[in-house]
């Protein structure tokens, strides 16, 4: 049997592969050095383009870059009059983004435990976790697996509450045809550089409320009651006043410059990233010391996330030892996520103790994310699953 690099055996590969690299190609490139010299580099034209291109392959009536996934998040809470005395349901299987901005706007984050499947919200959880402080729930479309929307709807609608769909994975996914984004109230995306697409940092909220758009819009530029770009633009200076005291939110032509790109090409490299989730699926579904990711309903999946569990029950070794060993075999990989639950702050601040969301223990002790990236070739793909398979057969029990 060959040995392991951790133990001085030959690596796997001779170059170390990073999780996930973004792709970036000479438009963006081009896009952006003409945003460069064209002395125009904040929020501009290029930003507004980026929105209605993006509201557009959305099919929804209203779209608002933001400098980031967390902004948005913030932001729909903000618009919405979330604030103290409030609860927001939440899922404790996410990074730790999509409950902090439901503690800075005063409210409290009641995280519910997930489906053993899709590591999705469990919906029938949702329902004993509402009180009379519930305002919305926040669901979480995990790994670019859609949530049972349909359920979440029927609930929210019944309680009377908001739904803010944290869509930081699903760019590309959609529940029963209908598109991640467009079904609660509000829609919120990332892209952040291990994302399908990319502006470096960035993020989008997505709504079909005109009222809910205009607050957004204002709250995310200082309060301001007109953009910067409109004020300075070569229709003629406008003078702004201060109508809410804002956040600086906005999204720059830097970063739209890429945006415009990626977006035209996720279609595409989703094509190439189901090719290698396929690819991993039919490798390692006969390997018993792992589970791999499993899929429910009628869902467009955006292939965001490889995730296999590993069975320490039958491994010689637990999860962070596993990502160690693939790291000396010159594969990188990630975590998505511990369980949030158990952090510090959250265990110390809300009283949540380990042994409350099983599932969520579970999951968070032994998830390991493969790199996904359109940037992968087929002697990357190859050579993850040859590793997969060569820490496994070196550490079974």
């Amino acid at each position: 049997m060959e040995g392991l690099a951790i133990n001085g055996g030959k690596p796997i590969r001779d170059d170390f592969l990073v999780f996930s690299a973004p792709k970036i190609y000479d438009a963006e490139i081009n896009e952006l050095i003409q945003t460069l010299k064209s002395g125009w580099i904040g929020t501009g034209p290029k930003v507004k383009r980026f929105e209605e291109e993006f509201a557009s392959y959305k099919g929804v009536n209203h779209a608002l870059a933001l400098n980031s996934c967390t902004a948005g998040l913030s932001l729909g809470l903000s618009i919405l009059n979330i604030g103290p005395g409030d609860e927001v349901i939440t899922t404790p299987m996410t990074f730790a983004a999509t409950a902090n901005v439901i503690v800075h706007q005063g409210a409290k984050p009641v995280f519910v435990d997930i489906e053993e499947d899709t590591h999705n919200i469990d919906p029938e959880k949702i329902k004993a976790a509402i009180t009379e402080k519930t305002k919305a729930i926040m669901p979480v479309h995990i790994a670019g697996h859609s949530c049972q929307m349909d359920h979440i709807m029927e609930i929210a609608n019944n309680h009377n509450l908001f739904v803010i769909e944290d869509c930081a994975h699903a760019v590309e996914t959609e529940f029963k045809g209908k598109k991640a984004g467009v079904i609660g109230d509000l829609g919120v995306f990332s892209f952040y550089p291990n994302k399908n697409m990319t502006t470096g940092e960035g993020g989008m909220l997505i709504t079909n409320n005109e009222d809910l758009i205009d607050k957004a819009r204002i709250q995310s530029l200082h309060g301001m009651d007109k953009d910067a770009w409109k004020r300075f633009s070569a229709s003629g200076f406008k003078p702004y006043d201060i109508v809410y005291p804002g956040y600086k939110y906005n999204m720059t032509d830097i970063q739209a410059s890429l945006g415009l790109h990626q977006l035209k090409r996720v279609e595409n490299n989703l094509l190439i990233r189901d090719k290698i989730y396929k690819q991993f699926n039919q490798a390692f579904s006969n390997i018993e010391e792992i589970e791999i990711p499993q899929e429910k309903g009628e869902i467009r999946h955006a292939r965001h996330l490889y995730r296999i569990l590993i069975k320490p029950e039958k491994l010689n070794c637990n999860r962070n030892e596993f990502i160690q060993i693939l790291q000396k075999e010159n594969i990188g990989s990630g975590i998505h996520y511990p369980a949030l639950h158990t952090s510090i702050y959250y265990k110390k601040q809300f009283n949540y103790q380990e042994g409350m969301f099983p599932i969520t223990e579970k999951v968070g002790e032994n998830t390991i994310s493969l790199p996904l990236s359109p940037y992968m070739n087929e002697k990357d793909v190859n050579d993850t699953i040859i590793a997969v398979e060569k820490v496994i057969r070196n550490l079974r029990k």
